[in-house]
């Protein structure tokens, strides 16, 4: 298929209005509803997204309501679609639409890119569908459309390789319609041209294909192995008083920032060093048993991108609350089940709760 022709991006907005998906973000032009479903997309299924699409806009219908909500309530939202900065960085940028830009968003791509956590896939997404901006949105769906029609073997998971891409990607996208037209590069993508199994035998563009006809559909597009995950063993200790737990908010510069979760103490395989332990917690100021560390315990596993979490769970009666100047060293902050339940917290952490049967639900 020759670069610059026509034939490709009508024949798939052609394929488009056949077989697209009836989905809520395509049916307006508000920039923030398309925001606010390009967020929730990345990283994230569209069938497992919509409920959370659905959430969001019912309880934020505008970017000044989101902008005003408490963090908390944000992350509790968000609770179950993992990659928590994402929502951390889509409500700062709430913030700063509205206190830089009056509420309204930048209308155009370059203007889009200064907003926080808007990179060039979220912007030229907000560009293309909500002003018609004639530029290309590329994601993993177009990196593997383009690779396979036009035989781009240069790896995907290289940043080099990204200028490539977005080189031929911009060559194609109508002046007319940018924004059928990129809907429909990602919708044929998602249901026609997918990663496994791909549908070629009813593919209007198969005979043009060069993946098809040179017989690399499996090998296209090339993309290198991730870095296999780090693992990290966790052991809770769940202090309970009086009906009521102990949970502290995690800080910066780890995993699950600005959640909940229990007292953490880390070890290097997935052994407890108990003495190691309770000298930490001495030194802390709060008294445990050896006791309460023996014997078999569930095992929680939880996977995310880089990182195979194995995590414990200690629960411990504690015969008096902790002291205020140990609450306050050690971030430990007691809570009911009332307000567990409302606490935004990694599944991690809400698989043992339901478990545990803390959780008032249960």
């Amino acid at each position: 298929m020759t670069e610059n022709t026509p034939f490709f991006s009508q024949t798939l907005i052609t394929w488009y209005h056949r077989h697209k998906r009836n989905l809520p973000w395509r049916s307006t032009t508000d920039p923030y509803f398309i925001w606010l479903s390009e967020v929730i997309l990345q990283q994230t299924r569209v069938n497992q997204g919509l409920p959370y699409y659905h959430k969001f806009t019912e309880a934020y219908p505008t970017v000044q309501d989101l902008a005003a909500a408490p963090e908390d309530e944000v992350l509790r939202l968000w609770q179950g679609l993992g990659y928590y900065s994402r929502a951390r960085n889509m409500h700062h940028t709430a913030k700063q639409i509205v206190q830089e830009y009056g509420g309204n968003f930048p209308g155009n791509y370059s203007e889009l890119l200064k907003l926080k956590g808007v990179g060039s896939y979220t912007a030229a997404a907000i560009a293309a569908f909500a002003f018609k901006e004639q530029v290309a949105v590329l994601d993993g769906n177009v990196f593997r459309v383009l690779s396979r029609v036009f035989g781009i073997s240069d790896d995907i998971a290289a940043p080099a390789s990204r200028k490539i891409f977005q080189e031929q990607a911009d060559k194609l996208v109508p002046a007319d319609e940018p924004d059928t037209y990129n809907q429909a590069i990602m919708e044929f993508g998602a249901i026609q041209c997918t990663p496994v199994m791909p549908d070629c035998l009813f593919c209007p563009l198969q005979q043009s294909c060069f993946a098809f006809t040179h017989g690399l559909v499996q090998e296209l597009p090339v993309k290198s192995k991730a870095k296999a995950a780090r693992p990290r063993y966790f052991h809770y200790l769940v202090f309970a008083w009086q009906g009521r737990y102990y949970m502290r908010k995690r800080l910066e510069g780890d995993i699950w920032q600005g959640l909940y979760d229990f007292y953490l103490y880390e070890s290097a395989d997935k052994h407890l060093d108990a003495d190691a332990l309770l000298a930490e917690l001495n030194a802390a100021g709060i008294p445990v048993a050896a006791d309460h560390f023996s014997g078999p315990r569930k095992e929680y596993k939880h996977v995310l991108s880089h990182q195979k979490i194995t995590a414990k769970f200690y629960l411990i009666q504690l015969s008096e609350r902790l002291k205020n100047e140990v609450e306050q060293e050690t971030r430990l902050a007691i809570y009911n089940p009332e307000k567990i339940d409302e606490l935004p917290k990694p599944v991690l952490i809400s698989n043992y709760l339901k478990d545990a049967k803390i959780l008032l639900h249960l």
